[in-house]
């Protein structure tokens, strides 16, 4: 049985591992975890910069970082992201480097659901999403 500590601190302490592994595992590949998160949006569809806002509000919401445009500025930079219109979507480069980033993400998933069932991942998700719903989320 797991130690008796409430839900939140599971919570914050699974996130913020996720979180610092992930940031040190993309920023080998020089993006940060929210510029990784803008790249997959973009993988979509195109996207002007406040879809791009309204899409990751809520990982935006739950720190205290800025918006993603100086995020995605620096994806234009880097000639992942083309901005056409106002409107932005990935590159060819963009593409093919969310996909070498996807195999090292996953690599980092299997590591996190190491010895979990399948059924208890899907179970966990389901339980998160009924919580997040009863508490306003209308995602």
């Amino acid at each position: 049985m797991a130690e008796d500590r409430p839900i939140g601190f599971w919570l914050r302490l699974v996130d913020g591992l996720i979180g610092e592994q992930f940031e040190a595992t993309v920023e080998e590949h020089g993006i940060t975890r929210r510029q990784w998160q803008i790249m997959n949006v973009l993988a979509e569809r195109p996207a002007t910069a406040s879809d791009l806002e309204d899409s990751l509000r809520p990982f935006f919401k739950q720190t205290a970082e800025e918006s993603s445009t100086e995020r995605l500025d620096e994806l234009v930079e880097s000639g992942w992201v083309a901005e056409n219109a106002g409107r932005f979507e990935l590159t060819g480069l963009g593409h093919n480097s969310l996909a070498a980033l996807g195999e090292v993400v996953d690599r980092n998933r299997q590591q996190a659901t190491q010895g979990i069932a399948a059924e208890e991942y899907d179970a966990a998700l389901d339980v998160l999403q009924r919580m997040a719903r009863n508490l306003g989320w209308e995602g």
